[in-house]
C-alpha cells in the first residue's frame, strides 16, 4: 500500500533551522573543553594522562550507543528517541558545570556520550519529513552545522573559561541546551515508519558496543599508554577479536528472522559502505591534519605561530566560515550537478588546501588554506551525507545515518593519536631561562607539520577516487531524484 506523502515546508524549515542550532550546540559543548583540560587537571589534582578521560569516555559511549540509537529509532520512532536523547543529554550537561570530584565528571562526561547520536538522528527525521527537494539542502545544512560548531567552540569556550573558568563555559550552555530539548519535544513530529512489533537484538547491541568501545578507547588514550605497551596492545586485540563472535552471532540471528543490530545487508549495498569508507578515511586525515594546525598556531616561530589558546581558537574561525558558507552552496547546487560530481571536488578542495598548508605559509596564507579546507570538507561531506540518506529504505534509516556515524568517529579517533605520534616524532628543543630555574621545552618542527598535512591530503584523494565506486542518486542523470523506490512504500 502506498501512502501518500503531505509535506508543510514551513515545518521543514523550522526543523531544518532547530536542528542546525542543536547541531552547533552540541558541539560547541563538546569542543569547548579541549582548552581548558590542563584548568581541569590541575582543579582536581589528576595527570595530563587522567584528564584525557574527559574526552574518551564521551567518545566511547558515543560511538558504542550510535548504532543501538538508531535502531531503536527505526522501530519506535525518530521523535520519540530523539526526545529522549535530548532529556538525557541536557540533564548530563546541567550538572556535569557542578562536578564535586574528577570521578563524577568522567561519568557525566560519559552521559553525554548520547549526544552523539543526536546528529544522525536529525539527518534520519530530515530525509522522512522533508519535501525531496529540500533534503539536500537541509542534508548540507547539518553537515556544515557539524564542522562549524566545533569550530566556533574552540575560540568561544577558550574565552568564557580563560575570565571565568571551565565550569561557566558549561553554565552559561545549560538554558540553551533545555530550549532546543523543550522545542525538540513539543515541535518535532513522529516518524511514519514505526514496527514496535520487531523485538530489540540487545545481545547484539552489547556485542557490538563493547569492541567499538575497546578499539575506540585504545586509540584515544594510546599515546598516554605508549603505542607498544601491554595495555594499549591487550585492549586493542581484545576488542579487534571480540567483533569475531559479534559478526558470527549476528549473522545467525538474521538468518533466524531478527533484525540485527549491526546488518551487514544493509552495510553491504554499495552507496552505504562506500559513504562509510569515505567518511572513515576523509574523518581520519581532518582530524589529524586539523590537530595538527591547531598545534602550529601555538607552536613557537619559527616552527609555528606563537599564539595563545584564545588566538589559537581564533584563528580556526576561518575554518568555521568555509564549512558553514558553503554547505549553504552545496544544498543549493546539489540537486542540479549531483552528488559524485560535488562530492570528489570537495574532497580535491580540501586536499589542496591541506597541500599548501604542507609548504609552511604565512599566518594569513595559512588562513586561507584553513578556509580552503573548510570550504572542501563542507561539499564532501554534504555530498556524502546525501548519498547515504538518499539511498536507504526509510525503515532503516535511523541504523544507517548511526553506524555511518560510528564510522565517523572511529576515523577521527584514528586520526587524532597519528596525528600526536607524527608531531612527536620529529621535535626540536629550546632552553628557556625561567624564575625558578633552566627549562628545556620540546615542540614539532617543520618536518613534521609537513607531514601531518600531507597525509591529511591523501587521504582526502583517496577518498575521492573512493566516491567515484557510487552510484550517482541525483543530479542531470537522475532528474527525479531517483532514490530507493521503497520510499514512498509502507514497509
Amino acid at each position: 500500500m502506498v501512502i501518500i506523502m503531505e509535506y508543510d515546508r514551513k515545518y521543514a524549515n523550522f526543523l531544518m533551522a532547530l536542528l542546525a542550532m542543536i547541531i552547533v550546540a552540541v558541539m560547541y559543548v563538546e569542543g569547548m573543553l579541549t582548552p581548558s583540560l590542563p584548568s581541569i587537571a590541575e582543579g582536581f589534582h589528576v595527570t595530563v594522562d587522567q584528564v584525557s578521560l574527559v574526552l574518551s569516555t564521551y567518545l566511547l559511549t558515543g560511538v558504542a550507543l550510535s548504532p543501538v540509537v538508531g535502531k531503536l529509532a527505526d522501530l519506535y520512532g525518530k521523535k520519540r528517541m530523539m526526545s529522549i536523547v535530548m532529556i538525557i543529554y541536557a540533564a548530563a550537561v546541567s550538572v556535569t558545570g557542578f562536578s564535586p570530584d574528577f570521578t563524577f565528571m568522567v561519568a557525566s562526561r560519559a552521559v553525554q556520550g548520547i549526544g552523539l547520536t543526536i546528529m544522525p538522528l536529525g539527518m534520519a527525521i530530515v530525509r522522512e519529513q522533508f519535501p525531496k527537494d529540500l533534503v539536500p539542502r537541509a542534508q548540507a545544512l547539518i553537515s556544515g552545522m557539524f564542522g562549524a560548531g566545533f569550530a566556533v567552540s574552540l575560540p568561544l569556550g577558550s574565552l568564557i573559561s580563560n575570565y571565568y573558568g571551565w565550569r561557566m563555559t558549561y553554565h552559561t550552555a545549560i538554558p540553551f541546551i533545555l530550549a532546543l530539548a523543550v522545542l525538540t519535544i513539543i515541535k518535532v513530529r513522529e516518524s511514519r515508519y514505526r514496527r514496535p512489533d520487531v523485538k530489540i537484538d540487545y545481545i547484539g547491541a552489547i556485542a557490538l558496543g563493547t569492541p567499538l568501545a575497546l578499539i575506540v578507547l585504545a586509540m584515544s588514550d594510546g599515546s598516554s599508554w605508549g603505542w607498544t605497551s601491554p595495555l594499549f596492545l591487550s585492549v586493542m586485540l581484545a576488542g579487534i577479536i571480540l567483533l569475531i563472535p559479534m559478526l558470527i552471532y549476528e549473522r545467525i540471528y538474521s538468518r533466524n528472522g531478527g533484525e540485527a543490530i549491526f546488518d551487514m545487508k544493509l552495510l553491504s549495498e554499495r552507496n552505504v559502505l562506500v559513504a562509510n569508507v569515505v567518511l572513515t578515511v576523509a574523518g581520519m586525515g581532518m582530524y589529524l591534519s586539523m590537530q595538527a594546525l591547531s598545534y602550529k598556531f601555538e607552536t613557537p616561530e619559527p616552527y609555528g605561530f606563537g599564539l595563545s589558546i584564545l588566538g589559537t581558537g581564533i584563528s580556526m574561525v576561518s575554518f568555521a566560515i568555509g564549512m558553514i558558507l558553503f554547505s549553504i552552496i552545496t544544498g543549493r547546487i546539489i540537486l542540479k550537478i549531483g552528488i559524485k560530481p560535488l562530492a570528489v571536488a570537495g574532497a580535491f578542495i580540501s586536499s589542496l588546501g591541506f597541500f599548501l598548508l604542507s609548504f609552511s605559509p604565512d599566518y594569513y596564507m595559512t588562513l586561507l588554506d584553513e578556509f580552503v579546507i573548510g570550504s572542501g570538507m563542507s561539499i564532501m561531506n554534504s555530498s556524502v551525507i546525501n548519498l547515504l540518506v538518499l539511498s536507504v529504505n526509510p525503515r532503516d534509516m535511523g541504523l544507517a545515518t548511526s553506524m555511518n556515524s560510528t564510522f565517523r568517529y572511529i576515523g577521527s579517533s584514528i586520526g587524532a593519536p597519528v596525528a600526536g605520534s607524527v608531531l612527536s616524532l620529529y621535535t626540536v628543543s629550546r632552553i628557556v631561562r625561567t624564575s625558578s630555574g633552566i627549562t628545556k621545552f620540546s615542540f614539532p618542527d617543520g618536518t613534521a607539520y609537513f607531514y601531518a598535512f600531507m597525509i591529511g591530503s591523501i587521504a582526502l584523494i583517496v577518498s575521492a577516487f573512493l566516491v567515484l565506486l557510487a552510484n550517482e542518486v541525483l543530479g542531470r542523470r537522475n532528474p527525479k531524484l531517483n532514490v530507493n523506490e521503497n520510499a514512498e512504500k509502507s514497509i
